[in-house]
Protein backbone atom coordinates (compact mmCIF):
# COMPACT_ATOMS: atom_id res chain seq x y z
CA UNK A 1 0.00 0.00 0.00
CA UNK A 2 3.42 2.28 0.40
CA UNK A 3 4.00 1.97 -3.15
CA UNK A 4 0.64 3.35 -4.63
CA UNK A 5 0.67 5.79 -1.88
CA UNK A 6 4.10 6.74 -2.82
CA UNK A 7 3.43 6.64 -6.06
CA UNK A 8 0.66 9.04 -5.97
CA UNK A 9 2.29 11.83 -4.11
CA UNK A 10 5.16 11.82 -7.00
CA UNK A 11 2.45 12.47 -9.75
CA UNK A 12 1.07 14.55 -7.47
CA UNK A 13 4.83 16.48 -6.90
CA UNK A 14 5.64 15.87 -10.93
CA UNK A 15 1.93 18.01 -11.93
CA UNK A 16 2.08 20.53 -10.04
CA UNK A 17 5.46 21.22 -11.55
CA UNK A 18 3.72 21.17 -14.86
CA UNK A 19 2.89 24.47 -17.25
CA UNK A 20 -0.90 24.28 -18.28
CA UNK A 21 -1.66 25.83 -21.45
CA UNK A 22 -4.45 28.17 -19.51
CA UNK A 23 -4.30 31.26 -17.30
CA UNK A 24 -4.97 30.16 -13.48
CA UNK A 25 -6.43 33.26 -12.74
CA UNK A 26 -9.39 32.66 -15.87
CA UNK A 27 -13.03 31.43 -14.35
CA UNK A 28 -15.14 29.36 -16.56
CA UNK A 29 -14.67 28.76 -20.48
CA UNK A 30 -12.13 31.54 -20.74
CA UNK A 31 -9.83 29.68 -18.95
CA UNK A 32 -9.64 26.77 -21.37
CA UNK A 33 -9.83 28.91 -24.51
CA UNK A 34 -6.33 27.89 -25.90
CA UNK A 35 -7.25 24.55 -25.10
CA UNK A 36 -10.48 24.70 -26.76
CA UNK A 37 -9.11 25.81 -29.47
CA UNK A 38 -5.99 24.02 -29.95
CA UNK A 39 -8.59 20.77 -29.94
CA UNK A 40 -10.63 22.73 -32.95
CA UNK A 41 -7.48 22.94 -34.81
CA UNK A 42 -7.09 18.76 -34.27
CA UNK A 43 -10.40 17.94 -35.31
CA UNK A 44 -10.66 19.96 -38.78
CA UNK A 45 -7.48 19.20 -39.68
CA UNK A 46 -7.95 15.62 -39.19
CA UNK A 47 -11.13 16.10 -40.89
CA UNK A 48 -9.40 17.13 -43.75
CA UNK A 49 -6.94 14.63 -43.52
CA UNK A 50 -9.48 12.20 -43.49
CA UNK A 51 -11.22 14.00 -46.73
CA UNK A 52 -7.86 14.10 -48.67
CA UNK A 53 -7.42 10.64 -48.12
CA UNK A 54 -10.73 8.99 -48.79
CA UNK A 55 -10.43 10.97 -52.28
CA UNK A 56 -7.38 9.64 -53.07
CA UNK A 57 -8.25 6.13 -51.99
CA UNK A 58 -11.81 6.61 -53.76
CA UNK A 59 -9.74 7.85 -56.93
CA UNK A 60 -6.76 4.99 -56.93
CA UNK A 61 -10.13 2.09 -56.57
CA UNK A 62 -11.45 3.48 -60.03
CA UNK A 63 -8.20 3.67 -61.81
CA UNK A 64 -7.81 0.14 -60.46
CA UNK A 65 -11.32 -1.03 -61.61
CA UNK A 66 -10.18 0.97 -65.25
CA UNK A 67 -6.90 -0.15 -65.52
CA UNK A 68 -8.20 -4.39 -65.09
CA UNK A 69 -11.61 -4.08 -66.84
CA UNK A 70 -9.71 -3.95 -70.05
CA UNK A 71 -10.31 -0.07 -70.85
Amino acid sequence: MTKITKYFSEVRSELQKATWPWDPKEKGVKKYKQLIDSTIVVLIATVLLGAYVATIDFAMVNLMKWLTSGF
